[in-house]
């Protein structure tokens, strides 16, 4: 595992990990105090190897990514051996400072070797730590020896619990992700079915019954034909004149069924035009459209067309539910954002029961649907409203940071 890895794969084995490194830097510093007060024969020769301990530690960890797994395994034996070198090189009044080095070496191992290598090389740690200080005692002390083999071993089993806790944590986050992942697919299924029922029940309640009354119409002028003449033509020219409206709601219907509407004029066009057809089409409420901000924030055709689909459902729900006099909508461009708001002055109603869970969606995209659809996107719908006072609808997405184009390297700038 990489020593940037994210915290929450790396677990509790983060702050142990950084007390590792601190005390390897520690003793050898601590060390080279010790060199500086009193005189000891070799001397040169521990403060290179103690340096060089320090250098290939401090190596290890600055170039952690650029090793490699390979270069990773082999920068613990090399640790391993210097600080055996230099255990037993130094004499008596400095070996009981360096064999702390042990600890931070045992960590290393166990972070990078496989857990038989890891048991292995401890293991080593451990016969190296207790042949320095015999050889410094000159006898084998309980006392000496067994207290910093068992704090080796002690931080060895605290680290190989910590390892197992990580693990533990880091499936149950790829499960949660995995969950995740599903629920916003279940929640696209959801979107696309209500969709599709809205469009069903929309051509049910217009062109289908127009288109039933038509039928009815031309069978009651057929029958009529021969008695009653000018009665049949006048059936006729009524359901001539019905089939042109149909033929016009149906281009409404595909003109708002296709996002090339807005990938066309773009989203803010886009909702400028369909305010003004809302004013057109007898909704009942005056719909006013306000554009606020500098910026030119660019988003993806995608996240147009969903915010769109809101403006399209809001407004269908206030002009079937909401008995307004008032509806204002508002285009907000921020440098990092976008917001959508549609404000009316109509009923209202209760926001939690939309939201409920079993909540029918009598609409389109239906709240709950929308707010899925927006934070596929990145985004977020809020809802506020109260029973009498109207209704706020703002829908929220982000905007992708604009990239400055690199100018052309010239023989100019070249130079």
């Amino acid at each position: 595992m990489s020593a940037r890895a994210p915290l929450t794969a790396r677990g509790g084995r983060h702050t142990l990990e950084h007390v590792s490194h601190l005390a390897l830097f520690l003793v050898v510093g601590a060390g080279f105090v010790r060199l500086a007060l009193i005189d000891v024969p070799l001397c040169w020769y521990i403060v290179s190897l103690s340096g060089a301990l320090a250098l290939v530690y401090a190596a290890g960890l600055t170039w952690w990514d650029r090793l490699g797994p390979l270069g990773r395994r082999a920068w613990v034996p090399v640790l391993v051996l210097l600080w055996t070198v230099l255990t037993f090189l130094t004499q008596a009044p400095l070996t009981t400072a360096y064999v702390w080095c042990a600890l931070p070496l045992a960590c290393a191992a166990l972070r990078v070797l496989g857990r038989r290598a890891a048991v292995v090389t401890v293991a080593v740690i451990t016969v190296v730590l207790v042949g320095s200080l015999v050889r410094a005692t000159g006898r084998f002390d309980p006392e000496v020896a067994l207290v910093p083999v068992a704090a080796v071993w002690a931080t060895v089993a605290l680290y190989r619990t910590q390892q197992r806790d990580a693990a533990v944590r880091q499936r149950l986050v790829e499960e949660l992700r995995d969950t995740r992942d599903t629920l916003a697919e279940q929640q696209r299924q959801a979107g696309v079915l209500a969709e599709r029922t809205r469009i069903a029940r929309d051509l049910h309640d217009t062109l289908a019954q127009e288109l039933a009354g038509s039928v009815m119409m031309l069978q009651v002028a057929e029958r009529d034909w021969d008695e009653r003449p000018d009665v049949a033509r006048t059936r006729v020219r009524a359901v001539a004149d019905g089939l042109g409206a149909n033929l016009a709601e149906t281009r409404r219907i595909i003109r708002d069924l296709t996002p090339a509407a807005v990938a066309e004029a773009g989203l803010e066009d886009a909702l400028r035009l369909l305010c003004a057809r809302s004013r057109t089409e007898g909704a009942g409420a005056s719909v006013r459209f306000h554009a606020v901000g500098a910026h030119q924030p660019v988003l993806d055709d995608h996240t147009a067309t969903t915010l769109f689909r809101v403006a399209q459902s809001t407004l269908a729900n206030v002009r079937e539910h909401a008995r307004a006099a008032s509806v204002l909508v508002t285009y907000r461009r921020h440098r990092d954002r976008v917001e959508l708001e549609v404000s009316d002055d109509g009923l209202g109603f209760d926001p939690a029961a939309a939201f409920a869970v079993g909540a029918r969606a009598d609409r389109g995209f239906g709240l709950p649907a929308a707010r899925a659809r927006l934070r596929e996107c990145g985004g977020d719908l809020d809802v506020s409203s109260v029973p009498g006072r109207g209704t706020r609808v703002r829908a929220t997405v982000s905007a992708p940071p604009r990239i400055r184009p690199v100018a052309p390297l010239t023989a100019a700038t070249a130079s």
